[in-house]
């Protein structure tokens, strides 16, 4: 296999239903690198056989199957996008652009919801904690969506810590700490495939909430007394 310009990170939970179209969207160009994280219904043999490398990751939690991910790229630059189809990595392209040509150090994807994609729930946690993002880092973010593009150096060097919900808050918030250039491009987001282990219940909110608490408490105490520190979180998820 020649190497890829960019490997896709695609933590999956039970994704079976979803990723055929999901692995069928890749531009050309971007590998598939499909962690699974404990899948029972033959997520990772039906990957495997999509062409898509497949990492396994046993300790439950969305942070810790990304980051897993992304130790096992090795191509320059490295996206992250949810496996269940609700965002497309067609637009993959987009956000890697400003990061290609050097005007961004990471854009994130900025979910534009269509009907039935986002619980009521989660979108009011959602718009909570980006109002609270804009007030501690003074970055202009509505959304902390899990499509993201970055060089994988650079993420490699923020020294990410969290293994569960507060994975992408945790780079968010190094990255603002470093004066990273943040952008966000807006993409579709699709009603998933199949149930979701986080937002599509009122405990897995929750979960996530309590995560990224702990980081964004991390990060004021980082950004009032200077070196950056983080709130670790290596439990099993719930």
């Amino acid at each position: 296999m020649t190497d890829a310009m960019v490997d896709v990170v695609l933590p999956c939970l039970n994704e079976r239903g979803a990723l055929p179209w999901v692995l069928s969207r890749l531009p050309r160009g971007y590998r598939a690198i499909v962690v699974d994280n404990g899948s029972t219904d033959g997520s990772a043999a039906l990957a495997a056989s999509l062409g898509a490398v497949v990492v396994t990751e046993v300790r439950r939690g969305f942070g810790a199957a990304a980051h897993a991910g992304l130790l096992a790229s090795t191509a320059e630059f490295v996206a992250f996008c949810d496996c269940d189809g609700s965002l497309d990595p067609a637009q993959l392209p987009t956000l890697l652009a400003p990061v290609m040509d050097g005007s961004a150090d990471l854009v994130l994807g900025s979910r534009q919801p269509q009907r039935g994609s986002w619980p009521l729930h989660a979108r009011i946690a959602n718009v909570v904690l980006a109002w609270r993002l804009r007030r501690l880092t003074g970055e202009r973010v509505t959304d902390l969506g899990p499509m993201r593009a970055a060089r994988r150096e650079g993420l490699l060097s923020l020294g990410l810590e969290d293994r569960r919900s507060g994975y992408p808050l945790e780079m968010f918030l190094k990255a603002s700490l470093r004066h990273w250039r943040i952008r966000e491009i807006p993409v579709p987001y699709a009603p998933r495939t199949g149930k979701s282990k986080v937002t599509g219940t009122v405990r897995g909110t929750l979960t996530a909430v309590k995560d990224m608490s702990a980081q964004l408490k991390a990060a004021a105490t980082a950004s009032a007394s200077g070196p950056v520190q983080t709130a670790a979180r290596d439990e099993e998820s719930i």
